[in-house]
């Protein structure tokens, strides 16, 4: 690894940053080197991304999977009338380098349910989330829980609005948080606002850019003391009553039965692509490593087939469940739903061992596990790191 970027004499000379060093326990020099990733470019993403440039954060990977609209343009700071059309993730990137060119910043258009393996979380030290779905949030949860980094979550609705920091290794995580209902929300695909997908899409979520200010800034305020090592809010949450402006804390107890606490003790690095994997030579590797019988465990469901069972035919698919949309889920024939046929180990499945892992269904820059009863190894597929971090895969910093 390289040495740690330092702040240069010209930043210093310039007093860019002058103002925060006056505080006792700050060090530029560490934001200069954080890697942050930022989850979501609304409303909350855009504050979060003008705080992080303000703030002179060095390495800021933005993750999103819409396009900018017209109603956007009243809650983030970082569109214009002219971005209409263009993907959010890419303009934000944009215009969070024009606060602060020191900025290096990455953008991903994808569904980090999906799309995102968890090496991206890996190389992370914190993980802020401006989301407002369920799903995603809970993705986002297990991803840092397995590789043991902690995420700093946002929610706003109306003039209400929550920031809420999770570390599974310690403490509860986003799922010991959840009730009954939310897990049926979840089901349902419905969001923070209590809202269907459809009319989230017709622009119905109520959301207020003040609101956004204040939940993002103490979001991007526990980063920055979690990047310099010092006490977050970490199993509670900070909650903003805008109407009345009050706010309070709320402490989150740990499920002991929640089984969303597991980790990943040792990951080893392999300089190999997802794309260009072949299964059965991965599952060959993993059998060496750990036994003659192991498998190979995947972190979401993939799909193997449909199944029309009015017309009893079985349509071979490999991809990852979530991709499939409801018109490949229905039959060709008979328009009936066809049942998924998912997986979440492979073995001796001869279908899938002359396929690549990508072909499966596995994103790029993903961990997975080779297990045989109580043994295992996790594998980093680190081949796929510059396609996904861009210019930043090139910066690395010491511990």
């Amino acid at each position: 690894m390289s040495d740690v970027i330092r702040l240069t004499t010209e930043d210093k000379e310039d007093g860019r940053f002058s103002r925060f060093e006056l505080i006792s326990w700050w060090d530029q020099n560490r934001l200069t080197n954080a890697r942050v990733v930022v989850i979501g470019a609304g409303a909350l993403g855009n504050e979060l991304l003008k705080n992080l440039a303000l703030l002179g954060v060095g390495n800021v990977f933005i993750a999103d999977l819409d396009r900018i609209e017209k109603s956007n343009l009243s809650r983030s700071i970082l569109y214009r009338e002219s971005d209409c059309g263009r993907m959010k993730a890419d303009v934000a990137a944009e215009r969070a380098r024009e606060i602060y060119s020191g900025l290096r910043t990455q953008s991903f258009v994808g569904n980090i349910v999906h799309d995102l393996g968890l090496g991206l979380y890996r190389w992370a030290d914190v993980i802020l989330g401006g989301l407002d779905n369920r799903e995603a949030r809970v993705s986002i949860n297990q991803s840092a829980a397995r590789v043991g980094k902690v995420w700093i979550d946002g929610a706003i609705e109306r003039l209400d609005g929550v920031a809420r920091v999770f570390n599974a290794a310690t403490g509860p995580c986003y799922e010991c948080t959840m009730s009954d209902i939310d897990w049926k929300m979840l089901e349902a695909r419905r969001s923070c606002a209590l809202l269907t997908r459809e009319e989230m899409d017709q622009g119905k979520v109520p959301t207020t850019p003040t609101t956004a200010s204040v939940v993002a800034g103490i979001q991007t305020q526990e980063a920055v003391k979690l990047i310099h090592g010092m006490q977050t809010l970490s199993g509670q949450g900070f909650v903003f009553d805008g109407m009345w402006h009050q706010s309070y804390l709320v402490n989150y107890s740990r499920l002991e039965d929640c089984p969303a606490h597991e980790s990943f003790e040792a990951v080893e690095e392999l300089p190999l692509k997802v794309a260009e994997t072949r299964v059965g030579d991965f599952l060959e590797r993993v059998r060496r490593d750990i036994g003659p019988q192991a498998v190979i465990e995947v972190n979401s469901d993939l799909l193997e087939s449909l199944t029309c069972l009015s017309c009893d035919k079985t349509e071979p698919l490999h991809a990852s469940l979530g991709k499939v949309n409801e018109s490949q889920g229905r039959c060709p024939d008979c328009g009936e739903n066809r049942r998924p046929n998912v997986y979440h180990t492979i073995g001796d499945q001869p279908a899938l061992l002359d396929c690549t892992l990508a072909e499966l269904g596995v994103p790029p820059w993903d961990i997975l596990t080779g297990r045989e009863g109580l043994n295992q190894k996790h594998y980093e597929f680190t081949g796929d790191r510059e396609q996904i971090l861009g210019q930043m895969a090139k910066e690395r910093h010491q511990e």
